[in-house]
């Protein structure tokens, strides 16, 4: 057995997510470190039982080895989801940086729109 399938891949790339996410203060690198987090979870997922001898489930498939396909359909509303969780994040921030002038988590009154 291999060490580097996608299962251990995608693990690594959601800790990888998972530490920018706990150790960054920008809200930036926060929402980027969500979609990093994400982008294992889709590879973690798409790659459970897969099997190279595997084939589509599509025409004559009688005595052969079927690729599920419900994992792929969830990984792509999954996709489309994350996309709009980024989107939705991102606009908060503009909307947050306009409002209080700053783009850390952290609130400090000295620095903000000229107060």
């Amino acid at each position: 057995m291999e060490f580097a399938n996608g299962q251990i891949v995608g693990i690594i790339i959601f800790f990888v997510g998972l530490y920018g996410l706990m150790t960054k203060k920008s809200i930036i690198k926060t929402i980027v470190s969500m979609s990093i987090m994400e982008s294992g979870i889709y590879l973690f997922y798409v790659n459970i039982n897969f099997d190279y001898a595997s084939v589509p489930p599509i025409g004559d498939i009688e005595g052969i080895l079927v690729a599920d396909p419900v994992p792929s359909a969830l990984m792509i509303t999954a996709i489309v989801i994350g996309i709009g969780v980024t989107a939705i994040g991102l606009t908060m921030f503009m909307h947050y940086k306009q409002e209080h002038g700053i783009t850390h988590w952290t609130r400090d009154s000295s620095k903000g729109r000229g107060r």
